[in-house]
């Protein structure tokens, strides 16, 4: 397919003394050969070897600069203040793409007005070494499942996170929401994804799109302070949107009389503590006790033979 038809993907990489990962997320970029591609880089001032990596590929590159920056997200801000694709995405450091990812998304972006955003509904792993260990599978997303905390790795809760690394959306969708609030240290991202859904619904693919390398030192790994801050993050959007989901499922829990029995458990113990995880448990089975099942919509392959690539399919799934 010609350039002409594939729209602009902005991409931007930010990068802090990451030079043992960094040429091989650049390479994953380039190497597809993307006919409309605007690749950006922002090193926050690295003193390893990653200067050097940047200026092999420079003439391949839409800009780039290493300068002393604020942090992740506010590079990732910077980097997309200079962007004038029609798709934006960024790719971490030590994160990379397969060979497909580019033309797959730019054709589904090309076919598909209706969607806004788009991830992969197949995530994969990969050891800092660079073998693929884990694969994982999700049916859908919907926005519903989203508030209800299906994207947190949290018992009841079994979707995981919806992969960064695999996410592109349209750049009206980025001007909405503002871009990232760079005042988060881990989880700026999941803020962002909850801002997305107040716009549109995300759209899965199977195709997989991005491997997620895990190395020490991540923002992701440590100490669950990212799990902890977009748990604190979602629990904010819910208020704010009057998704509580609690008082929510409350209106539709058909056993009163149980959900009673419970709460007077909770509360004849002594510790707060331990009234505080009672009351947590709880909440989770009213959740999930109550919610029959989500609905949303995925992007397929269609027969070529009809001209079009890709096709629109509702799902109904449950957790």
């Amino acid at each position: 397919m010609h350039s002409k038809h594939f729209p602009k993907i902005s991409l931007v990489t930010p990068s802090y003394n990451q030079g043992d990962f960094l040429e091989d997320t650049i390479t994953s970029v380039l190497d597809q050969g993307y006919p409309n591609l605007e690749y950006i880089i922002i090193d926050g001032g690295s003193n390893d070897n990653s200067v050097d990596i940047i200026k092999k590929y420079e003439k391949h590159l839409h800009c780039w600069v290493s300068e002393t920056d604020e942090g992740q997200y506010h590079a990732i801000n910077k980097g997309f203040s200079m962007a004038t694709g029609d798709v934006f995405a960024w790719l971490n450091s030590s994160d990379f793409y397969l060979p497909w990812t580019l033309k797959t998304v730019g054709s589904i972006f090309e076919e598909k007005p209706e969607v806004s955003w788009l991830t992969t509904l197949n995530k994969l792993s990969f050891s800092e070494d660079g073998f693929c260990v884990k694969t994982f599978q999700v049916p859908a997303y919907s926005r519903e499942a989203f508030f209800d905390g299906c994207y947190l790795p949290i018992w009841p809760r079994n979707l995981g996170w919806i992969q960064q690394e695999s996410t592109f959306w349209r750049n009206e969708l980025w001007q909405k929401v503002g871009g990232l609030n760079a005042s988060y240290r881990y989880a700026a991202d999941f803020d962002l994804w909850c801002k997305f859904f107040k716009y549109a619904q995300l759209h899965g693919v199977l195709s997989p799109l991005a491997g997620h390398r895990y190395h020490k030192g991540q923002i992701s790994q440590i100490d669950n302070k990212y799990r902890d801050e977009a748990e604190r993050i979602l629990n904010e959007a819910r208020v704010e949107n009057s998704l509580s989901p609690l008082n929510r499922k409350l209106k539709v829990c058909n056993d009163g009389r149980l959900l009673s029995s419970l709460v007077n458990t909770a509360i004849s113990y002594r510790d707060n503590k331990v009234i505080g995880k009672f009351l947590e448990i709880i909440r989770e089975f009213v959740i999930f006790s109550t919610r029959n099942k989500y609905k949303a919509e995925v992007v397929e392959n269609s027969d070529v033979e009809i001209g079009k690539k890709w096709k629109l399919t509702d799902v109904n799934y449950k957790i």
